[in-house]
């Protein structure tokens, strides 16, 4: 039998652990599922204190990164089993005890902050180390976001990528009855990046995409990656309530069911 992809394989591991934790922030970690699967199927690279840097600055969306550490070799299977119980290091949100993790995070708006540090302390270690920062569309209603960009920007943080997750929701609703901050490609640039959109479950145009950055220009980048929330999962796609809500038994076979079946995404 043919194995799943990679990001199917994710999505999977997603819903058997939300189901099983009986936690909710389904939808926003089935979004990101194939950006983390590029990223972490060779994207990112190096060893040791030179590996380049992931930051997931939504945090909310962990289970796609533990999913992607564990089917990397990061992280064991009786590791990922242990998510949200008593004592685990798989917490809600991303926190630095597990190894693998740089940074913890889950208070929104301050990843792009930490990666804007990352890539300037790479620059003053001499490292040509990149530094990617996963945030939501949603963050960008954030100050500090703009703050780090701002920052970013003066200081030619070349290697420096931010990847934006717009699916196009947030906890009130859609994001753009919220706070509309499109068209974002010629906003990121009026902050001195350099700005493209890319199909967020695409797998070979994230990669084409993220390949081609060139970690030594004067420019920090962002990735517009427009996403859908709950991809993958027919009767999740694009609804808010599957930010909070846990699974039933029989929601969990069927979305399980439609992530495995043959002509699925």
């Amino acid at each position: 039998m043919t194995p799943l992809p990679l990001g199917r394989r994710i999505r999977l591991h997603i819903l058997e652990q939300s189901h099983r934790a009986r936690f909710g922030h389904i939808g926003s970690a089935l979004s990101i599922a194939d950006i983390v699967a590029v990223l972490f199927d060779g994207v990112l690279r190096g060893a040791g204190a030179d590996r380049e840097r992931f930051i997931l600055s939504k945090g909310h969306a962990v289970l796609a990164l533990y999913a992607a550490l564990y089917e990397t070799g990061r992280i064991d299977r009786r590791t990922l089993d242990s998510y949200c119980t008593d004592g685990t290091p798989l917490g809600a949100h991303p926190e630095h005890v597990l190894g693998p993790i740089d940074f913890s995070t889950g208070s929104l708006g301050h990843g792009l902050s930490y990666g804007a540090g990352s890539a300037l302390a790479a620059r003053m270690l001499g490292s040509a180390r990149r530094t990617f920062v996963l945030i939501s569309d949603a963050e960008l209603n954030e100050g500090t976001v703009w703050e780090a960009a701002m920052f970013a920007a003066h200081h030619r943080l070349g290697s420096l990528v931010a990847i934006v997750d717009v699916n196009g929701q947030q906890a009130l609703g859609p994001t753009k009855q919220v706070l509309d901050l499109e068209p974002l490609v010629p906003r990121w640039e009026a902050f001195g990046w350099t700005a493209r959109e890319v199909d967020g479950h695409d797998v070979a145009a994230l990669r084409t995409a993220l390949d081609s950055i060139d970690g030594t220009s004067a420019r920090p980048h962002v990735l517009l990656a427009r996403t859908t929330a709950g991809s993958g999962v027919s009767f999740m796609e694009d609804r808010v309530e599957w930010r909070y809500l846990p699974l039933s038994d029989e929601q969990y076979a069927s979305a399980a069911a439609e992530v495995t079946r043959p002509e699925a995404r």
